[in-house]
């Protein structure tokens, strides 16, 4: 059996990353997992997101959400939900301005091509994401793979 793996697709663009997977589940499904910030520990690939912290059940337009986070040290990371789409896109961003963005582009009833992005060119501090390029793509693309995982379980 093959190892799945996300595309790391080359923007050309610093500080701006995405990574690309097709997934076999409905593009709700989908959805449903990344907008429950309960899910977002099980599809972590960075390793970093701890558990959730004063989320709503359903992320929404305007929402706030916090994670525990651990990098060297535990941390808390508060969150806004800048873009909603039902079932098509959703993004976030902190106090830094870091906007991790998902896209969602069904291609069949039961096939989801998805998109995952950062991007830190806006952010606040070039310093804390001078060297994202060395680790943020590779954590997207485990991200992508995990959620492919927990979505086809589902459908199953």
């Amino acid at each position: 059996m093959d190892k799945i793996q996300a595309e790391i697709v080359d923007t050309g663009i610093p500080l701006f990353f995405k990574t690309q997977l097709e997934i076999n589940a409905p593009a709700k499904v989908i959805f449903d997992l990344i907008a429950d910030p309960k899910s977002h520990t099980k599809i972590d690939g960075s390793g970093m997101l701890k558990g959730e912290l004063k989320a709503p059940e359903r992320l929404f337009l305007g929402a706030s959400f916090g994670m525990k986070m651990r990098l060297g040290i535990p941390y808390i990371i508060k969150n806004k939900v800048v873009e909603f789409e039902e079932n098509r896109s959703i993004a976030w961003r902190h106090l830094l301005r870091n906007v991790w963005r998902y896209e969602l582009i069904e291609t069949h009833p039961s096939t989801t091509l998805v998109s995952q992005s950062w991007d830190g060119r806006k952010a606040r501090s070039k310093w804390w994401v001078s060297d994202a390029d060395r680790w943020v793509p590779k954590a997207m693309a485990k991200t992508l793979v995990k959620l492919k995982n927990l979505a086809e379980m589902k459908e199953s």
